[in-house]
């Protein structure tokens, strides 16, 4: 993709940045990642836009790309979607982050007996971010089986990077409320909202303004793929511009219908400004995993 970290690397350049810092890209056993495709390849009779995979490579080819790209950290967000797989995934996104330093060690969980123990662990074995997908995995959020594990990352202070917003398609525990519920019962609690929240973005913007540890990711937000059935409201502009110190970079690659510069682009087309950028696109995610 010479295109690509073509045109990456002429936006760090110009903003004089030491790389990029992506919250949002996936890495998981390659069974699992296999399915997902095979979701994503289906996701167009649900949404009514084809979704094509634009990265669909080997894991090794995989890393070396966002490594192309200019990419310093990136995560191996996985999630489970049934009981009895989540502690397997750990154990397998711990290896990958041992064998891939500039991967952020990721974790996961799914409400069910034995959860606060295998949380624990991951925490104790590194972890520095978690995954929770509340569409895929169909549970509640203030399930009382997770209670312990939102204490326990509040108290850490390690962050969920959590798809609780209701796009490409809603669950029936997506959108604002059961977020605003858990976060009444754990005001402290890290979480970074996958996909600006889309489509209830304005919602999630307001969760942000009353919570300070709530941050948002940009995944697939503002692109011409998205813009197409969850246009983010131009009348929302200045609160980006206001939380600009808790806007993070998600790409979702590689189960991303578009090239990697896209989600970069649409980002500078913003107008936000180039101190904005440089908060979103490396700043705000180094500050929040202490990257030297």
């Amino acid at each position: 993709m010479p295109a690509t970290a073509e045109a990456v690397r002429a936006f760090r350049e110009r903003l004089g940045l030491p790389g990029l810092v992506d919250v949002h890209t996936h890495f998981m056993p390659e069974r699992v990642l296999d399915k997902v495709w095979d979701y994503f390849d289906a996701v167009g009779p649900l949404t009514g836009v084809e979704w094509p995979i634009t990265y669909r490579h080997e894991e090794e080819q995989r890393v070396a790309l966002l490594r192309e790209f200019g990419v310093r950290a990136f995560t191996s967000m996985l999630y489970p979607h049934k009981p009895a797989m989540a502690a397997w995934l750990n154990s397998w996104s711990a290896d990958f982050a041992a064998r891939t330093p500039d991967c952020l060690h990721t974790a996961t969980f799914f409400p069910e007996d034995g959860v606060s123990g295998y949380v624990h662990q991951a925490v104790e074995a590194g972890a520095r971010v978690f995954k929770a997908h509340l569409q895929v995995g169909g549970y509640d959020p203030n399930d009382d089986l997770l209670d312990p594990v939102w204490g326990l990352l509040a108290e850490a202070g390690i962050p969920t990077v959590i798809h609780c917003g209701s796009g490409p398609v809603p669950g029936k525990h997506t959108g604002p409320e059961p977020i605003a519920r858990l976060l009444a019962r754990h005001p402290r609690l890290p979480l970074v909202v996958a996909h600006m929240g889309m489509p209830e973005y304005t919602d999630f913007l307001d969760l942000a303004d009353r919570h300070a540890r709530v941050c948002l990711d940009t995944t697939m937000a503002f692109t011409a793929f998205s813009e197409q059935f969850s246009r983010f409201p131009p009348g929302e502009l200045g609160r980006l511009a206001d939380l600009g110190d808790r806007i993070l970079l998600g790409t979702d690659f590689p189960n991303i219908p578009y090239p990697y510069e896209h989600q970069i682009e649409v980002l500078e087309g913003l107008g936000l400004g180039d101190d904005w950028l440089r908060a979103v696109c490396h700043d705000n995610g180094a500050r929040l995993f202490g990257l030297a």
